[in-house]
C-alpha cells in the first residue's frame, strides 16, 4: 500500500475566500463555494487546520488536498505556502480559485499563469510564493455596479437572476478541477475558456 501512495500526484485545490458568515455565499467568496462543492462531490469532509479549513479527497489514483484559508483574503499567501511546502505540492499541481470582475458572469478562465490583476488574495499568493506562474481557474463576476461601489459589489450576495448561472458554472468548475489534474492546464483551458454560460 505504501508504495501505491508514493505513486499517487498530489493537487493543492486552493479556494479564496473571506472566513465568517457575513462573507459566506458572496460573490467574492465563489471560490470556497467551488472547493467546498468538489470536495464534498467526492466523500470529503472539511475540518479545521492550521492556516485553513482542510480536506483531503482520493479520486482516480490522486490525491486532492483542498484548503480553504482562515486567514482573510489579503493573506491567502501565507495559507497558500503552508500547505503547499507541507504537502510538497509542485506549484504546478495546484490550482486556485476566485472571482474575476474583469470577466463577465457568463465566462471561467483557466490559465497556468498570470498577473494578480488587483486581486488581493492572488497578490499575497504572488508575494509568498515568488512567481505569478502558478495555475488559476477565474470565475468572471462581472462588473454591474454603480462608480464607487465595488466593494459593496464583491462583498454581494448573487442576485436571484444570477443563481442558476453561477450553479451551472459552479458544477462546471467542479469539473474543471477533475479535467486538470486528469489531462492537464493546456487541455483542460482549450475546453473551458470558450464556454459561455448565458
Amino acid at each position: 500500500m505504501a508504495v501505491n501512495l508514493l505513486k499517487m500526484s498530489k493537487y493543492l485545490i486552493v479556494g479564496l475566500g473571506n472566513i465568517g458568515a457575513e462573507y459566506a455565499h458572496t460573490r467574492h467568496n465563489i471560490g470556497f463555494d467551488v472547493v467546498y462543492g468538489f470536495a464534498t462531490k467526492h466523500g470529503g469532509t472539511f475540518k479545521t487546520d492550521r492556516l485553513a479549513e482542510v480536506a483531503e479527497v482520493k479520486w482516480k489514483g490522486k490525491i486532492f488536498v483542498c484548503i480553504l484559508p482562515t486567514t482573510y483574503m489579503n493573506l491567502s499567501g501565507k495559507s497558500f505556502k503552508y500547505w503547499l511546502d507541507k504537502e510538497k505540492i509542485p506549484l504546478e499541481n495546484t490550482l486556485t480559485i476566485l472571482d474575476d470582475l474583469a470577466l463577465p458572469l457568463s465566462k471561467l478562465r483557466l490559465r497556468p499563469g498570470g498577473s494578480d490583476a488587483g486581486h488581493n488574495g492572488l497578490r499575497d499568493i504572488q508575494k509568498m510564493v515568488g512567481t505569478d506562474k502558478y495555475p488559476k481557474l477565474r470565475f468572471g463576476i462581472g462588473n454591474n455596479f454603480p462608480k464607487g461601489m465595488q466593494a459593496d459589489f464583491v462583498l454581494g450576495k448573487w442576485l436571484p437572476e444570477e443563481t442558476p448561472i453561477v450553479r451551472r458554472k459552479i458544477d462546471k468548475c467542479i469539473e474543471v478541477i477533475e479535467q486538470f489534474a486528469a489531462i492537464g492546464v493546456e487541455r483542460t483551458m482549450n475546453s473551458v475558456n470558450s464556454l459561455d454560460f448565458i
